[in-house]
């Protein structure tokens, strides 16, 4: 029992529940919040024309919400489940959804959305809720989003069961000695810049692109334009309107020499 202990202390990785213990907890608490003040600031980073209402943002990232919650918890179920440190083989679930994960939605984002233009399927167009906004389209598109991510999370298992996988874990992670390190970085440092970029660009795929709204406020260059436009045009209506004031007063001139010259002639 005692050589048992020694070679677990000694352990330089993450031991099996090292995810679910109250440090592992913590970090994954912190992490939600970070995510969640990364779509409020991209919110307000949002042109004026297609900023959202604070309802339908929060109709569009609470599904992201969601389905990033299913994929989380599915990640560090199956990390205990695999035979070797649990942190490495997180961080390999993690990495492959961000990235063929991420392909994955966005084609069932789209086959969603031209389903609901060819079916007229209102409820599952992605961003659509209707006039006032309805929990009944909602509700139906975040169940549809959480079925996205349970085929993601599918997909990604089948594909980590390749013995590719077993040289990706031991080298990953190899470096760091200390598991409270390896928990922080795996849980926290690497998942927070890969979770802004992916829920930044996965908002836009949710959200309703307002191209009316585009029209009616055009951007800082054309608006430039239109006001180089607007001093060219009055100092073109400026330029003949001083030609024309020139040819009168030429006129009067002229007239009042041939009034002189011949005081029978009058000019009108």
């Amino acid at each position: 029992m005692n050589e048992t202990k020694i070679e677990t202390e000694d352990d330089p990785h993450c031991d099996k529940d090292a995810l679910t213990d109250m440090f592992g907890w913590f970090l994954q608490v912190l992490l939600a919040c970070l995510a969640f003040t990364c779509l409020i600031l991209k919110r307000f980073c949002e042109p004026r024309y297609e900023r959202r209402p604070w309802l339908i943002w929060f109709y569009d990232t609470s599904k992201q919400g969601m389905g990033a919650l299913v994929i989380h918890l599915a990640n560090v179920y199956l990390a205990s489940k695999f035979h070797g440190d649990p942190c490495t083989w997180y961080i390999i679930n993690f990495l492959l959804d961000s990235s063929v994960g991420l392909a994955i939605i966005y084609v069932g984002i789209r086959f969603s959305q031209y389903l609901a233009r060819v079916k007229r399927w209102e409820a599952i167009n992605f961003g659509e809720y209707g006039k006032p906004p309805s929990i009944n389209a909602w509700l139906s598109q975040c169940c549809l989003y959480v079925m996205l991510m349970v085929i993601v999370k599918v997909c990604i298992t089948l594909l980590i069961q390749l013995d590719f996988w077993d040289e990706v874990r031991e080298f990953i992670l190899s470096p760091i000695t200390n598991p409270k390190i390896e928990l922080a970085i795996v849980m926290l440092i690497i998942p927070f810049f890969v979770n802004a970029l992916m829920f930044w660009v996965t908002d836009n795929f949710l959200m309703r692109h307002n191209s009316r709204n585009h029209k009616t406020d055009p951007g800082l260059l054309q608006r430039v334009k239109i006001r180089y436009r607007k001093i060219k045009k009055d100092k073109r209506d400026d330029s003949e309107a001083d030609v024309l004031l020139l040819a009168d007063e030429d006129l009067m001139n002229n007239g009042e020499n041939l009034q002189q010259r011949s005081p029978g002639f009058t000019v009108t």
